[in-house]
């Protein structure tokens, strides 16, 4: 028999092979899986543990597996017809509102069908994630002493002070706080810093999911545009002074979706003018460790250089690392970081234990270096082969910046392209791309689309998915000129 090394794959022919055991009956023993499927011990052992959380099978430690007693009949469905009443009862008052529009944030999050090449990715591919060096960090994270106790709810003291070292500028540990992520870091920053249906000033375009956590708060985001050189001082005057907002989030280093990287002589700009106004600054610093090989010395953080409280700044480890290593921090000075921690403990506690306790194993190994050096250079390599493949099959989109940091591409679709006809035609051609009107907060100024050179496996497969992405332009072209 070939080789299989899907979990799912071998979970699946094990679950047709049940029924020819009794309930009750032994499943073959794990070694003999392991031979006749020509799979390692680990994917049987994650097969079984799938059919046992399916209910199909028991295992018992020492003894083996078995075919599980049948379960009882199924309840009949309830009715469930009353909540549409009290879901959408009139809310129109409410400062906050109860539904969530989470559409933009799906879109990085779900993995395309089988097949599918994935220029919509938020994340790392799995051969560019540091799996060893997180698998060798958590091992030795769970012999610590401790490991598995409640941890200071502001977080492990050596990990904040491992991000404040990164910060700069004299911040401190005691002016971090340890957080669940980018996305819980940036929520609990707007719920201290605005009242639900004050103004926020945003980026535009901006990241969809910052759109999305600040509509779900209740709050009002107000576009404030962007060039190659980040947000526009005079125009993010001109806001502040016709909004009254007292927050404005950004993105200085690499924006989403622009890549744009705040010039040198706007950063005491921006920090001059939200000042004056009596406003907090929301940095989200993202991608700061998914450098690529030639952008140079890069800026600081903007907290570096605000003794003032000014800005609350967001950095976190997981687009550097993978997904599911949910470990950020917020940095601030004066009273609104007590704000921030109360906020904060409220809604996690804290952050679980073992994964604080890997992430400082994981930043201090001799892997976290190389890993940091090998993602740079290869984050290079895709964006040039991306950015190649577009300008010889696809020379009809405009790219107008190359970023230098980051895992994507944004580019502005012909005059009259329709975007949503587009990413359709992508999907059916085996290509899943992100359209760009989700990034903006009002009305775009033209069509976009953002390409992701982060998720796929190689040069290869990004070639091949620019080729289908040319196969979907010219269908939409066709319909157009019918």
């Amino acid at each position: 028999m070939h080789q299989r090394s899907s979990v799912g794959e071998l979970a699946g022919l094990l679950r047709q092979e049940l029924d020819r055991y009794s309930p009750g009956g032994k499943l073959p023993s794990s070694r003999s899986l392991v031979e006749r499927f020509r799979v390692s011990p680990v994917t049987v052992s994650r097969a079984l543990a799938q059919l046992a959380a399916e209910g199909l099978v028991v295992t018992r430690p020492g003894a083996g597996a078995f075919r599980a007693e049948p379960r009882a009949e199924s309840a009949a469905a309830g009715d469930t017809s009353w909540q549409e009443v009290a879901l959408s009862a009139d809310g129109a008052a409410d400062l906050v509102p109860r539904t969530v529009d989470a559409s933009g944030v799906v879109v990085s999050l779900a993995a395309p069908p089988p097949g599918v090449v994935e220029f919509n990715g938020g994340y790392l591919h799995p051969s560019l994630q540091p799996e060893r060096a997180m698998a060798a960090a958590l091992a030795r994270a769970g012999r610590r002493p401790g490991a598995w106790g409640r941890p200071p709810m502001e977080g492990l003291p050596e990990l904040r002070e491992w991000f404040a070292r990164g910060i700069g500028g004299g911040v401190t540990a005691a002016e971090v706080l340890i957080t669940a992520g980018g996305q819980s870091a940036l929520t609990t920053a707007l719920r201290a810093l605005a009242p639900p249906g004050a103004p926020v000033l945003v980026e535009s375009p901006t990241y969809p999911g910052m759109l999305a956590i600040a509509r779900s708060a209740g709050l009002r985001p107000v576009p404030v545009p962007v060039d190659p050189d980040g947000v526009r001082p005079s125009l993010l005057a001109d806001a502040f002074r016709a909004t009254g907002a007292r927050v404005f989030v950004c993105q200085p280093l690499f924006q989403n979706p622009t890549g744009a990287v705040l010039a040198a002589d706007r950063r005491a700009e921006v920090l001059r003018i939200a000042r004056e106004a009596g406003a907090f600054v929301v940095e989200d610093d993202f991608v700061r460790r998914l450098v690529h090989e030639d952008a140079g010395p890069l800026p600081s953080p903007l907290v570096a250089d605000d003794p003032d409280g000014v800005v609350v700044h967001v950095g976190s480890l997981t687009k550097a690392t993978s997904p599911s290593f949910r470990v950020s921090a917020l940095a601030a000075r004066g009273p609104v970081l007590e704000r921030l921690r109360a906020i904060q403990i409220v809604d996690t506690f804290f952050v679980p234990r073992p994964l604080q306790e890997a992430a400082v194993e994981l930043v201090g190994s001799p892997a976290w270096p190389r890993h940091l050096r090998s993602i740079s250079a290869e984050l290079k390599t895709r964006r040039d082969t991306m950015s190649a493949a577009l300008r010889l099959r696809l020379p009809e989109l405009a790219l107008p910046h190359i970023p230098s940091g980051g895992y994507h591409l944004w580019l502005r679709l012909p005059e009259g392209t329709d975007e949503l006809a587009l990413t359709s035609a992508a999907l059916r051609a085996g290509v899943a791309i992100t359209p760009g009107r989700p990034y903006f907060s009002a009305e775009p100024p033209a069509a976009h689309a953002r390409l992701s050179f982060a998720a796929v496996a190689g040069a290869g497969e990004t070639t091949e998915g620019v080729r289908r992405l040319r196969t979907a332009f010219e269908e939409v072209r066709a319909q157009c000129r019918a």
